[in-house]
This record gives C-alpha cells, structure tokens and sequence, in this order.
C-alpha cells in the first residue's frame, strides 16, 4: 500500500491579525536546520517583509526544543561532506537572517528545551527572547570542529559582550535560562506553561500599540551598529518626522497632553 501522507513542512509560516508566526517544524530531529528548512526560513522572511498586513512577528518551534542548530546528519547522507555547499546552505539562511533583522517589524521569539549552535543565530534574530526556564543555551561548535555560522558570530558578542561570547563558544559550557537571562542572552524567563500566552501577549501589545513606531525603533537599533554616528542622527531625524504625521501619534500624543482632571 502506498502512503499519500503529505509530509509537514520544516518550517511553517501563519499569518493571523497583523501578526505573523514562523514556526520551526522538525521535532524529531531537534528542529536542526537542513536545506529546506533553510530555504523556507528565507522565503518566510522575504515573505513577511513585503506584507503590509503584517506589523509583528513570532518565532516558536515545535516539540521539546527551539533549534540544535544544523542537521548534520542531513549535511552528508553519504558520509562526506561538501564545504561548497555547506557554504551554499548557510548562505541561504544568511538571507533569511538579514531580512528578518533589517525589517520595520518587532520579532519576538519563544524559547523551550535545546539552544545550540546555530540554533542561537536563529533566536538572536527575534528583537525579545522570552525563554521558559528549562531551556539551556550552548555552542557546540568545536564538539564537531565547526566554526559559527547563521550570524552568531555577530549576534552573540552584540548581546553578552565579546568576552562571554568567547568563553561560550571557545568552552563546553552550558548556560542554564537564569543564567542566559543574567548574561542578557534572553529578555525574561517563565515557567514553561507560561511561554505560549506570553509571548502573544508581547506581540498582541505590539499590534495594539503604536505598531509602526515598535518596528521604526527595531529598524533604526539594528542598523546602528553598521553605519556611522552622524548617518544615524539623519535617520533618526526623518524617521520621527515622519512618525509624528502618522495616525497613531496624533492620537497618542493627543491622549498624552488631553488635560488632567
């Protein structure tokens, strides 16, 4: 008997109210990254970019972890390995990695079980991390003699300084959720059966509020640290003179100076 059953996708992009959710899809294997998880991952983000209906964003995963980083196993069904396009593949995710992080749009990300290796580039792409308090967080790149990819060399020293960035990725250690909260790897920590409603409910406050405002700020921090001083103080000038002429200003800033009874 043949079997019709239509494999799930390796990563699962759902839009619903102005937010979108990008959703790791590979349980079984730790949702490692292979080669169409890596171009989904891409095409979501080109996806998100372009939609105007989109004003937040959500990065989840399925089963007991967030992302063991690369599927090694997938890298070699033969038992070598091609640098070309091991190359190749982390460009792909490369991509998907610059677009989520230049666009107007906040991304929050939740976070359960493993973190590791690339899986930490994943993460670190989401502007606020909520971790649940059983996750814990590793490089693993030299257990496999490999060198960071999918941005971490970037995205780790950006959030815990290069020092510690260097102890985790030049060590075996193994960083518990208070200790990546302490590290400031993580923006807050719940107890596992909190981590779903919280992370909507930082996304739902993002639609409910000032949206383009949120993702004009994630915009402007991003690209603060690839650009001069004085290149930053010219956007920051048109981005707010601009925002001040949108909708949600004029209703705020009209509630902030209403007189007070």
């Amino acid at each position: 008997m043949t079997d019709t059953t239509t494999p799930s996708p390796a990563i699962v992009l759902s839009v619903t109210d102005g937010i979108a959710r990008v959703t790791l899809n590979r349980p079984s294997r730790l949702n490692a990254i292979d080669q169409e998880s890596a171009e989904r991952w891409r095409d979501a983000a080109h996806e998100i970019a372009r939609r105007d209906d989109v004003v937040a964003v959500i990065f989840d995963a399925a089963g007991s972890a967030f992302c063991a980083g690369g599927d090694i196993h997938a890298m070699s069904g033969n038992g070598s390995y091609d640098g070309a396009a091991i190359a190749a593949l982390a460009d792909v995710i490369h991509e998907g990695h610059r677009v989520f992080r230049e666009m107007p749009k906040p991304i929050v990300a939740a976070v359960q079980g493993a973190v590791a290796g690339g899986g930490l580039g994943f993460m670190l792409v989401a502007d606020y991390i909520v971790a649940s308090d059983s996750a814990f967080f590793a490089s693993r790149y030299s257990a496999i003699g490999l060198t960071p990819d999918c941005g971490v060399s970037t995205l780790l020293p950006e959030a815990v300084g290069m020092r510690r960035a260097l102890e985790l990725t030049l060590s075996s250690r193994r960083l518990s959720a208070a200790e990546a909260l302490d590290w400031g790897l993580v923006t807050e920590v719940v107890a596992p059966e909190e981590l779903a409603s919280r992370v909507d409910a930082v996304a739902l406050s993002w639609r409910s509020g000032a949206a383009g405002a949120f993702g004009q700020a994630k915009r402007l921090m991003r690209a603060s640290t690839q650009r001069s001083y004085q290149e930053n103080l010219d956007d920051e000038a048109r981005t707010i003179g601009a925002s001040i002429e949108t909708p949600d200003a004029t209703r705020l800033i009209a509630a902030f100076t209403a007189p007070r009874s």
